[in-house]
This record gives structure tokens, C-alpha cells and sequence, in this order.
């Protein structure tokens, strides 16, 4: 039996993680909580939010999507691969339909937007924690942008119904760039996701690759729309 809060009628408190790096929010949010019954968890950046997870199983997470170090939808995505089932609602300030279809593919329970209303974001962690763990399913593997069609799984791009060849490591930076879900990558970061720490290549070895598969993905390479230079700091990629 439970109560309305979603709370036992005996035994532990449920524990929310809240995932947010704007403090007037996070104490905000852990105020009204707390006072609803609900033991909270903190982290104000991606990288804690999975390490809290990871350690302290919590029955239900907040999670922000732009945040430092890893944004809201890595952390959900990596969360649901590593078979995380609890309830999993997501705030942003982005509104856009694309980001809330994203946001529940890759396994949200709930989708909110900023500004949001305190009394029925608290209606929806009851209801979330009435419904329980969710059935985990495999995430979505195939990328869709233009005409092209890119099965992570299969390791295949298919653009406008015709087979792209790609090298492996072409592929892997593809897939790099498409899973930080709009964030830009610096260099840097891009080897050590394909690479591994230990690289030995050179910011223009990252140059090269993105000039191929721009060659190979972009309507006008010369001007392109999904593979997008971020001045100072690296590649983004854009749907």
C-alpha cells in the first residue's frame, strides 16, 4: 500500500535524485520535496548525477538536460544501457519538439519544460513513483538527419536509399559526434571517446575526418548544415 506521495506506508523514504546546475532551482526543488516526504539526493552536473546513481540507487531522477560535463540526455542514455530502470523525468528550457521526442526515446519517463509549475511537477514525480520501474528497453540505434540514415548497431549509413562507405574510424566519429546530442566536442574530446586516452594524433587528424565525412554526408560539404565547426572549441553536430 501507498500513499498519495508515493511514499510507503512503511519502511524507507524514496530517495530523488535531482540533476540541476541552476542553484535557485536545485534548492528550490529540494526544499519542496523534502517537505513532501522525499529523501534528496544533489548534482549539479552530469558526471555526479551518474556516479549518485551508480552508488546510491536512487527511486526517481530530476534530470536537467543542459548541464556541465555530460548534458541531461547522455546521462539518460547511458543510465538506460546500463539497464537503470527508475522513473526518469526530464526538465529543459528547450521546448522544441524534437528534444522531447529525443528525451523519451532514449527512455524518459516524463519530459517537462522550464518555466515549469512546482505543484504539478510534484503530481508528476507521485504519479511516476505510483507507475514504478519502467520496462527497459534497448535505446534506439539508428540516427536519422536528412537523407541519410545512420544504423549504430549494424554499423551502416545509408543516404538517399544507397550504401555510404565509410572506414571504421570514420564511423566512429560520426557516431561520436551524433550521441553528444548537439553538444560541441572539442578535439580533444572527440579522440579520446574514439581513440581512448592514449592517442597520439593531432588536432588536424580530427580536421581530416570531419572534411570526409562531410564529403560523403553533407548536401554542399563547402557549406555544411549537420557537421558544424564551432569556432574555439571543436564540432557540433546538428540535425
Amino acid at each position: 500500500m501507498t500513499l498519495d506521495n508515493g511514499l510507503p506506508t512503511e519502511g524507507r523514504k524514496r530517495t530523488v535524485l535531482v540533476v540541476e546546475d541552476d542553484p535557485s532551482i536545485m534548492l528550490g526543488l529540494q526544499i519542496n520535496l523534502e517537505a513532501e516526504g522525499y529523501a534528496v539526493l544533489a548534482a549539479d552536473d552530469g558526471e555526479k548525477a551518474l556516479v549518485l546513481t551508480r552508488t546510491e540507487s536512487p527511486d526517481l531522477l530530476i534530470l536537467d538536460v543542459m548541464l556541465p560535463k555530460l548534458n541531461g540526455f547522455q546521462v539518460l542514455q547511458m543510465l538506460r544501457r546500463e539497464g537503470y530502470a527508475m522513473p526518469i523525468i526530464v526538465l529543459s528550457a528547450r521546448t522544441g519538439e524534437m528534444d522531447k521526442v529525443t528525451g523519451l526515446e532514449l527512455g524518459a519517463e516524463d519530459y517537462v519544460a522550464k518555466p515549469f509549475s512546482l505543484a504539478e511537477l510534484l503530481a508528476r514525480v507521485r504519479a511516476a513513483l505510483r507507475r514504478g520501474p519502467r520496462v527497459v528497453e534497448p535505446p534506439r540505434t539508428v540516427h536519422a538527419f536528412g537523407d541519410v540514415r545512420v544504423d549504430v548497431s549494424a554499423r551502416t549509413v545509408i543516404r538517399g536509399g544507397a550504401a555510404v562507405d565509410m572506414t571504421a574510424t570514420e564511423f566512429d566519429v560520426l557516431v561520436c559526434l551524433l550521441e553528444a546530442h548537439g553538444v560541441a566536442l572539442s578535439r580533444e574530446a572527440i579522440f579520446a571517446r574514439v581513440w581512448g586516452p592514449n592517442h597520439h594524433g593531432t588536432p588536424r587528424t580530427i580536421d581530416n575526418f570531419v572534411q570526409q565525412l562531410r564529403a560523403k554526408l553533407e548536401p554542399d560539404p563547402s557549406r555544411p548544415r549537420h557537421v558544424v565547426t564551432v569556432r574555439g572549441i571543436g564540432y557540433r553536430f546538428d540535425r
